[in-house]
Protein backbone atom coordinates (compact mmCIF):
# COMPACT_ATOMS: atom_id res chain seq x y z
CA UNK A 1 0.00 0.00 0.00
CA UNK A 2 1.23 3.38 -1.31
CA UNK A 3 2.63 5.84 2.41
CA UNK A 4 0.29 8.49 2.50
CA UNK A 5 2.43 11.89 2.14
CA UNK A 6 3.06 14.22 5.05
CA UNK A 7 0.21 16.81 3.89
CA UNK A 8 -2.53 13.78 3.73
CA UNK A 9 -1.20 12.38 7.43
CA UNK A 10 -1.40 16.01 9.31
CA UNK A 11 -4.88 16.16 7.46
CA UNK A 12 -5.93 12.57 8.67
CA UNK A 13 -4.49 13.55 12.45
CA UNK A 14 -6.97 16.35 11.97
CA UNK A 15 -10.11 14.69 11.05
CA UNK A 16 -9.40 12.28 13.47
CA UNK A 17 -8.87 14.70 16.72
CA UNK A 18 -12.30 16.23 15.49
CA UNK A 19 -14.29 12.76 15.88
CA UNK A 20 -15.54 12.41 19.68
CA UNK A 21 -16.57 8.71 18.54
CA UNK A 22 -15.78 5.44 20.40
CA UNK A 23 -16.09 3.81 16.83
CA UNK A 24 -12.93 1.56 15.85
CA UNK A 25 -10.82 3.63 13.53
CA UNK A 26 -10.11 2.20 9.73
CA UNK A 27 -6.43 1.92 9.14
CA UNK A 28 -6.59 4.47 6.45
CA UNK A 29 -8.60 7.04 4.16
CA UNK A 30 -8.73 7.07 0.21
CA UNK A 31 -6.95 10.57 -0.29
CA UNK A 32 -9.46 11.47 -2.83
CA UNK A 33 -12.29 11.21 -0.53
CA UNK A 34 -14.96 13.70 -1.75
CA UNK A 35 -14.98 15.72 1.36
CA UNK A 36 -12.02 15.97 2.80
CA UNK A 37 -10.21 18.69 1.50
CA UNK A 38 -14.16 20.27 1.90
CA UNK A 39 -14.27 19.51 5.91
CA UNK A 40 -10.52 20.32 6.77
CA UNK A 41 -10.62 23.53 5.60
CA UNK A 42 -13.96 23.92 7.45
CA UNK A 43 -12.32 22.68 10.35
CA UNK A 44 -9.32 24.38 10.45
CA UNK A 45 -8.90 27.42 7.96
CA UNK A 46 -8.76 30.86 8.76
CA UNK A 47 -10.54 32.02 5.92
CA UNK A 48 -13.51 30.13 6.65
CA UNK A 49 -13.68 31.34 10.10
CA UNK A 50 -13.40 35.07 8.55
CA UNK A 51 -16.07 34.53 6.16
CA UNK A 52 -18.42 33.62 8.98
CA UNK A 53 -17.73 36.19 11.01
CA UNK A 54 -17.55 38.86 8.32
CA UNK A 55 -20.91 37.31 7.04
CA UNK A 56 -22.91 37.74 10.41
CA UNK A 57 -20.74 41.35 10.91
CA UNK A 58 -22.99 42.14 7.65
CA UNK A 59 -26.20 40.74 9.03
CA UNK A 60 -26.15 42.88 11.81
CA UNK A 61 -25.32 45.84 10.26
CA UNK A 62 -28.35 44.85 7.41
CA UNK A 63 -30.77 44.28 10.76
CA UNK A 64 -30.12 47.48 12.05
CA UNK A 65 -31.44 48.80 8.49
CA UNK A 66 -34.13 46.98 8.07
CA UNK A 67 -35.75 47.51 11.61
CA UNK A 68 -35.19 51.31 10.80
CA UNK A 69 -37.96 50.55 7.76
CA UNK A 70 -41.05 49.11 8.89
CA UNK A 71 -42.09 47.60 5.55
CA UNK A 72 -38.73 46.12 4.77
CA UNK A 73 -39.39 42.42 3.80
CA UNK A 74 -37.32 39.53 2.65
CA UNK A 75 -38.95 37.05 1.71
CA UNK A 76 -39.48 35.99 -1.73
CA UNK A 77 -41.90 37.13 -4.42
CA UNK A 78 -45.03 34.66 -4.41
CA UNK A 79 -44.38 33.85 -0.60
CA UNK A 80 -46.32 36.91 1.01
CA UNK A 81 -50.34 37.41 0.50
CA UNK A 82 -50.80 40.00 3.34
CA UNK A 83 -48.93 43.55 3.48
CA UNK A 84 -46.05 42.87 6.27
CA UNK A 85 -46.07 47.06 7.16
CA UNK A 86 -45.76 47.09 10.47
CA UNK A 87 -45.84 43.38 11.42
CA UNK A 88 -43.37 42.35 14.06
CA UNK A 89 -39.78 41.59 12.72
CA UNK A 90 -38.21 37.99 12.46
CA UNK A 91 -35.75 36.68 10.93
CA UNK A 92 -35.58 33.25 9.44
CA UNK A 93 -32.49 30.82 9.24
CA UNK A 94 -31.66 27.76 8.43
CA UNK A 95 -29.70 25.97 11.41
CA UNK A 96 -26.74 23.34 10.47
CA UNK A 97 -23.80 24.62 8.38
CA UNK A 98 -25.28 28.45 9.07
CA UNK A 99 -25.62 28.07 13.13
CA UNK A 100 -24.25 24.91 13.80
CA UNK A 101 -21.63 23.14 12.84
CA UNK A 102 -21.80 19.40 12.13
CA UNK A 103 -18.34 19.15 10.46
CA UNK A 104 -17.68 16.22 12.89
CA UNK A 105 -20.38 14.24 11.46
CA UNK A 106 -18.82 14.36 8.07
CA UNK A 107 -15.33 13.92 9.61
CA UNK A 108 -16.90 10.43 10.80
CA UNK A 109 -17.59 9.39 7.68
CA UNK A 110 -13.89 10.32 6.02
CA UNK A 111 -12.43 8.53 8.55
CA UNK A 112 -14.76 5.04 8.50
CA UNK A 113 -14.81 5.56 4.94
CA UNK A 114 -19.06 5.71 4.73
CA UNK A 115 -21.53 7.46 2.55
CA UNK A 116 -24.17 9.57 4.21
CA UNK A 117 -26.12 6.93 5.90
CA UNK A 118 -29.52 8.57 7.79
CA UNK A 119 -29.16 6.15 10.49
CA UNK A 120 -25.59 7.65 11.71
CA UNK A 121 -27.01 11.36 11.06
CA UNK A 122 -29.47 10.70 13.18
CA UNK A 123 -27.65 9.08 16.06
CA UNK A 124 -25.12 12.17 15.89
CA UNK A 125 -28.43 14.95 16.07
CA UNK A 126 -29.07 13.13 19.64
CA UNK A 127 -25.31 13.34 20.63
CA UNK A 128 -26.98 17.56 21.01
CA UNK A 129 -23.18 18.24 20.25
CA UNK A 130 -22.88 20.28 17.43
CA UNK A 131 -21.31 23.60 18.21
CA UNK A 132 -21.56 27.39 17.23
CA UNK A 133 -20.49 29.14 14.16
CA UNK A 134 -17.90 31.65 14.75
CA UNK A 135 -20.45 34.92 15.08
CA UNK A 136 -23.79 32.88 14.97
CA UNK A 137 -24.53 33.20 18.83
CA UNK A 138 -23.59 36.84 19.10
CA UNK A 139 -25.88 37.78 16.34
CA UNK A 140 -28.48 35.59 17.75
CA UNK A 141 -28.34 37.16 21.09
CA UNK A 142 -27.65 40.55 19.10
CA UNK A 143 -31.05 39.70 17.16
CA UNK A 144 -33.11 39.14 20.56
CA UNK A 145 -31.69 42.10 22.19
CA UNK A 146 -33.84 44.20 19.63
CA UNK A 147 -36.83 42.35 19.92
CA UNK A 148 -36.63 40.26 16.53
CA UNK A 149 -37.78 36.60 17.15
CA UNK A 150 -35.45 33.75 14.92
CA UNK A 151 -37.31 31.02 13.59
CA UNK A 152 -35.15 27.90 12.84
CA UNK A 153 -36.66 26.76 9.31
CA UNK A 154 -34.27 23.94 9.10
CA UNK A 155 -34.92 20.29 6.87
CA UNK A 156 -34.11 18.10 10.07
CA UNK A 157 -36.97 15.90 10.59
CA UNK A 158 -40.03 16.34 12.62
CA UNK A 159 -41.14 14.80 15.18
CA UNK A 160 -38.07 12.33 15.75
CA UNK A 161 -35.03 14.83 15.59
CA UNK A 162 -37.29 18.10 16.89
CA UNK A 163 -36.07 17.37 20.74
CA UNK A 164 -32.56 17.07 20.06
CA UNK A 165 -32.29 19.95 17.74
CA UNK A 166 -34.22 22.42 20.29
CA UNK A 167 -31.88 20.69 23.13
CA UNK A 168 -28.68 21.20 21.34
CA UNK A 169 -29.60 24.91 20.02
CA UNK A 170 -30.89 26.04 23.78
CA UNK A 171 -27.77 24.53 25.40
CA UNK A 172 -25.24 26.53 23.42
CA UNK A 173 -27.43 29.90 23.58
CA UNK A 174 -29.89 30.54 20.76
CA UNK A 175 -33.15 31.72 21.95
CA UNK A 176 -35.30 28.88 21.34
CA UNK A 177 -38.90 29.30 22.87
CA UNK A 178 -39.90 27.42 25.74
CA UNK A 179 -42.86 25.50 23.55
CA UNK A 180 -40.41 25.37 20.73
CA UNK A 181 -42.79 27.43 18.52
CA UNK A 182 -39.81 29.32 16.79
CA UNK A 183 -38.29 25.84 15.83
CA UNK A 184 -40.15 24.60 12.31
CA UNK A 185 -38.59 21.35 11.65
CA UNK A 186 -39.27 19.45 8.01
CA UNK A 187 -42.49 18.10 8.72
CA UNK A 188 -44.06 20.44 10.78
CA UNK A 189 -47.62 20.26 11.42
CA UNK A 190 -48.34 23.95 10.96
CA UNK A 191 -46.26 23.65 7.43
CA UNK A 192 -46.05 20.17 6.44
CA UNK A 193 -44.29 20.18 2.81
CA UNK A 194 -40.82 19.17 1.96
CA UNK A 195 -39.67 22.66 0.78
CA UNK A 196 -39.58 25.10 3.09
CA UNK A 197 -41.46 28.01 1.27
CA UNK A 198 -44.51 27.16 2.84
CA UNK A 199 -42.64 27.35 5.92
CA UNK A 200 -41.74 30.93 5.00
CA UNK A 201 -45.26 32.09 4.04
CA UNK A 202 -46.42 30.79 7.27
CA UNK A 203 -43.77 33.05 8.87
CA UNK A 204 -44.68 35.39 6.76
CA UNK A 205 -48.48 35.71 8.13
CA UNK A 206 -47.55 36.92 10.98
CA UNK A 207 -44.59 38.31 10.77
CA UNK A 208 -42.50 40.81 8.25
CA UNK A 209 -39.22 38.66 7.62
CA UNK A 210 -36.52 41.24 8.22
CA UNK A 211 -33.29 38.99 7.09
CA UNK A 212 -33.07 35.71 5.62
CA UNK A 213 -29.83 33.25 6.37
CA UNK A 214 -28.93 30.11 4.62
CA UNK A 215 -26.15 28.00 3.42
CA UNK A 216 -28.16 26.79 0.89
CA UNK A 217 -30.15 28.13 -2.22
CA UNK A 218 -33.26 26.01 -0.97
CA UNK A 219 -32.98 28.28 2.25
CA UNK A 220 -34.08 31.50 0.15
CA UNK A 221 -36.41 30.13 -2.68
CA UNK A 222 -38.21 27.31 -4.16
CA UNK A 223 -37.83 25.15 -7.32
CA UNK A 224 -34.19 25.19 -6.98
CA UNK A 225 -34.01 21.42 -7.91
CA UNK A 226 -32.85 21.92 -11.78
CA UNK A 227 -29.20 21.88 -13.04
CA UNK A 228 -26.33 24.67 -12.64
CA UNK A 229 -26.97 26.72 -15.28
CA UNK A 230 -30.88 27.36 -14.32
CA UNK A 231 -29.91 27.84 -10.23
CA UNK A 232 -27.11 30.35 -11.27
CA UNK A 233 -29.81 32.70 -13.49
CA UNK A 234 -32.41 31.83 -9.93
CA UNK A 235 -29.23 33.71 -8.26
CA UNK A 236 -29.18 36.58 -10.83
CA UNK A 237 -32.83 37.10 -10.89
CA UNK A 238 -32.67 37.99 -6.97
CA UNK A 239 -29.24 39.89 -7.43
CA UNK A 240 -30.88 42.76 -5.17
CA UNK A 241 -31.50 40.45 -1.90
CA UNK A 242 -27.96 39.23 -2.00
CA UNK A 243 -25.92 40.71 1.50
CA UNK A 244 -29.11 43.08 1.77
CA UNK A 245 -32.33 40.67 2.74
CA UNK A 246 -30.66 37.30 2.59
CA UNK A 247 -27.13 36.54 3.46
CA UNK A 248 -25.40 33.29 1.98
CA UNK A 249 -22.70 31.25 4.17
CA UNK A 250 -20.63 29.01 2.50
CA UNK A 251 -20.73 25.21 3.12
CA UNK A 252 -18.38 23.11 0.64
CA UNK A 253 -19.16 19.99 1.93
CA UNK A 254 -22.74 19.11 0.66
CA UNK A 255 -25.86 20.91 -0.21
CA UNK A 256 -27.86 21.15 -3.18
CA UNK A 257 -25.46 22.18 -5.28
CA UNK A 258 -24.36 18.32 -5.79
CA UNK A 259 -27.59 17.26 -7.32
CA UNK A 260 -27.41 20.03 -9.98
CA UNK A 261 -24.21 18.74 -11.27
CA UNK A 262 -25.39 15.67 -11.28
CA UNK A 263 -28.65 17.04 -13.07
CA UNK A 264 -29.47 15.63 -16.41
CA UNK A 265 -26.16 13.41 -16.05
CA UNK A 266 -25.50 9.58 -17.96
CA UNK A 267 -22.50 8.64 -16.32
CA UNK A 268 -24.24 7.17 -13.51
CA UNK A 269 -21.22 7.96 -11.53
CA UNK A 270 -21.14 11.54 -9.15
CA UNK A 271 -17.48 11.41 -9.12
CA UNK A 272 -17.22 11.24 -13.31
CA UNK A 273 -20.39 14.26 -13.67
CA UNK A 274 -18.33 16.20 -11.76
CA UNK A 275 -15.10 15.60 -13.41
CA UNK A 276 -17.38 15.60 -16.82
CA UNK A 277 -18.61 19.51 -15.75
CA UNK A 278 -14.87 20.94 -14.65
CA UNK A 279 -13.76 23.78 -17.03
CA UNK A 280 -9.90 24.43 -17.12
CA UNK A 281 -10.12 27.23 -19.35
Amino acid sequence: MKTPSPLIAVCLSLLMSACASTAPVAPAVPADHNNLDATVWMQTSAEYRAAMLGGYALARQQLDAALADPCWDALPTGERDNDPCGLPPAIVTDADETLIDNSPFQARKIRDGQPFVYQNWEAWVNERAARALPGALEFAEYAASRGVIIYYVTNRDAPAELDATADNLRELGFPVADDGSNLMLRGDPRAPARSKGERRRWIGQRHRVVLMLGDNLGDFLDGIDTGVAERAALVDRHGHRWGVQWLMFPNPGYGSWESAVNHGCTLGVPTGCKRAILRAD
